[in-house]
């Protein structure tokens, strides 16, 4: 049967260890990231809104405008 290597076993230990902080990493960034895009998505709906809004003013001026 094989022993284990303290060594070596510390090794893959700390290794381990790295990985899951760098994945916890990744995950807080990912979280960022979506919160970014969110607010982007909302900043659109609300741009074309106004953008609709005024479009139907200039739209019902002119109308009024040329009768």
């Amino acid at each position: 049967m094989n022993t284990i290597n303290p060594v070596e076993f510390g090794k893959m230990k700390e290794q381990i260890n790295h990985l899951q902080h760098t994945q916890d990493e990744l995950q807080k960034d990912m979280k960022a990231i979506l919160a970014l895009a969110n607010q982007g998505k909302g900043g659109f709906w609300m741009g074309m809104a106004i953008a609709s809004f005024i479009g139907g003013i200039v739209s019902v001026l002119i109308k009024g405008w040329v009768q």
